[in-house]
Order: structure tokens, then sequence, then C-alpha cells
């Protein structure tokens, strides 16, 4: 029957082989679109990653802006109470001021102030009374007498006795040298 139709099955053409290499490059195809598929998918991910590493970023920056904005509350509400407590300290202080003024006036502070003068005043009359207070004339006198001395001029001084000191008992004697023992390093001191 097959001749009738004319036509006769003809031995084809593709062999094993090519079978073989048409399977592996339709596997090939298949391992590339899966292999598309792995990337866009990677690259979805690492896109989403992205996204939210950067809004993790903005959180992170929210907080250490309103952590900054709390210490910030926190340091002028500690100024606030230390302007409060000097402002307390000024109206305590001008209270004072002002009951002590009620105490004492004006006229009072300078009439007890004429009378400090007048005190140190009369007490600086007793002392020159009580000191035999040189004159003037005294005191030019002897300015002149130390200006002389402390410039080498030769100067009347008093006389030195000549005649011998009287004695001293045992017990005075070693007195004066327990004094001098203490004073000498004071003098080599002074000496240096």
């Amino acid at each position: 029957m097959g001749s009738v139709f004319g036509r006769t099955s003809r031995p084809s053409r593709v062999t094993e082989q090519d079978k073989a290499i048409l399977q592996l490059k339709q596997q090939r195809d298949q391992l590339k679109q899966y292999q598309k598929r792995i990337t866009l998918q990677l690259e979805k991910k690492a896109l989403l990653l992205l996204k939210k590493k950067r809004y993790q970023d903005q959180l992170l920056d929210k907080t250490e802006n309103q952590i900054s904005n709390l210490e910030h509350m926190v340091q002028d509400l500690e100024f606030m109470q230390i302007e409060m407590k000097v402002v307390e300290g000024l109206k305590v202080g001008n209270d004072c001021l002002r009951n002590m003024h009620e105490i004492m006036s004006v006229e009072d502070v300078e009439r007890i102030l004429d009378e400090t003068q007048e005190s140190v005043e009369y007490q600086r009359k007793i002392d020159e009374m009580l000191a035999g207070a040189l004159t003037q004339e005294d005191e030019v006198a002897v300015l002149a007498e130390l200006e002389a001395i402390t410039q080498g001029e030769d100067v009347a001084l008093p006389e030195i006795p000549s005649e011998p000191l009287p004695e001293f008992p045992e017990a005075a004697k070693a007195a004066p040298e327990r004094r001098e023992s203490k004073s000498k390093p004071d003098r080599e001191m002074l000496a240096a």
C-alpha cells in the first residue's frame, strides 16, 4: 500500500550522533535558562537586601538623632535647674540686702565711719603722747644722721666704756652662752 501513494520510505539522514548532539544542546539551553533564573533571583535578593540595609541605616540615623535630641534636652533641663538655683540665690541675697538696708541707713554708715575716723585720730594722739613723738625737726635730723651712717661718713658716735665689765655669777654666764649657741645658726644664715 505504501507504493500506491507513490512514496516509499527512505532511510533517514539523522544519525545517532546527531541525536546525541541535539540532546546535549537542549540540555545546555535548559541550563542557561536555569542560570538566568538563578541570576535574576540573586539580583532580586541582592536588591532587596540593599533596600533593607538602606532602610536599617536610615533607622539607625533616626535613632542616633533622637538620642542626640534627648541628651540635648537633658543638658538644657540640668542647666535650667542651675539657673533656677542661681536666681533663687540672687533673690535670697537681695532680700538680705534689703533687710540690712532697713536696719542700717546710709546716714548710719556715714556716722559710724566718722566716729571711727575720730577714734583713730584720738588713738594716734594718745600714741604720740606716750611714745614722745618726734617733732618735724627731730625727724629730719634723725633721717640725716641715718643717711650719714649709711654713706660711711664720720659720725660722732658715743664712746665705748674703757673699764672692765662686772663679773656675773656662773648661772648668769650659762644662760647667755645658750642664747649665743642658738642664735649662731641664725647669724650664719643671715651672713650667707
